[in-house]
């Protein structure tokens, strides 16, 4: 893979957008190795937890590749257009199905689809002076896209995610830390011993139990009520005992 960088080490894994000269915007290339990247950790029990960033490139993700891949999506007859606009926004559904959490690191600027990257991972560090934005709406598309209108109303709250969907603006990383939307913010060159110490903290923990309590949280997140959220707590919590339980027999 030439657009992204991946090794693991001590069951984290390391994933770094590498087109830094592109300020990794997303084009067909990249989009290939992402899709196929997430796949093959749908069933990866060798990595507990993945640190994603963006490497050199001066900000975290640019979005779109207004260049290359935009002018294709917009020229393209609505069949394929569409096909491509849902193998996207799948990408994203494919980082929440993925056992492991997913720790994003944000420096620079988030834009568009790598704000959407930044909420589709379970927890945020931002560096000082980043910021991300719903650029969609700004180059003439609905402000929700990307899984943004699911996403940032239930990390935020509707009023201010409104907000931020309905004109583009940027959100700051000081705002990002006063709604919430990020748990740490630290100096760039901090970004990475950050993440990795809370990586190693999950990786301490019962595989099972780690990504049980990934899965529980998407869930509950759209489930029914009280009740509901606890018969999937209480299901959870009798796998993992009673795998410990075989584990040690």
């Amino acid at each position: 893979m030439e657009n992204i960088i991946y090794r693991v080490e001590n069951h984290i894994g390391y994933l770094t957008l590498n087109r830094w000269d592109k300020y990794n915007s997303f084009d067909l290339p990249l989009i290939d190795e992402f899709e196929q990247f997430w796949q093959e950790r749908r069933y990866d029990n060798r990595v507990r937890v993945i640190i994603l960033d963006g490497g050199e490139a001066r900000g975290f993700c640019a979005g779109l590749d207004i260049e290359s891949l935009a002018p294709k999506l917009f020229e393209a007859d609505p069949t394929t257009a569409y096909n491509g606009q849902a193998r996207m926004a799948r990408i994203l559904l494919a980082m929440r199905q993925a056992p492991q959490p997913i720790i994003c690191c944000i420096h620079g600027s988030a834009a568009g689809i790598g704000f959407s990257l930044a909420m589709a991972s379970d927890i945020r560090i931002m560096a000082e002076k980043s910021r991300c934005n719903a650029a969609y709406i700004n180059i003439g598309l609905g402000g929700a896209d990307m899984a943004s209108s699911y996403f940032l109303p239930r990390l935020i709250g509707s009023g201010r995610a409104n907000e931020f969907l309905l004109t583009g603006n940027w959100m700051s990383a000081e705002d990002a830390m006063q709604l919430g939307f990020a748990s740490r913010l630290v100096p760039k060159d901090k970004m990475m011993e950050t993440a990795q110490e809370l990586a190693k903290i999950m990786v301490g923990k019962t595989p099972l139990a780690l990504r049980m309590t990934k899965e529980a949280i998407n869930v509950n997140m759209d489930c029914g009520g009280l009740e509901a959220a606890l018969q999937m707590e209480d299901r959870n919590q009798m796998m993992v005992m009673y795998s410990l339980k075989l584990a040690n027999s």
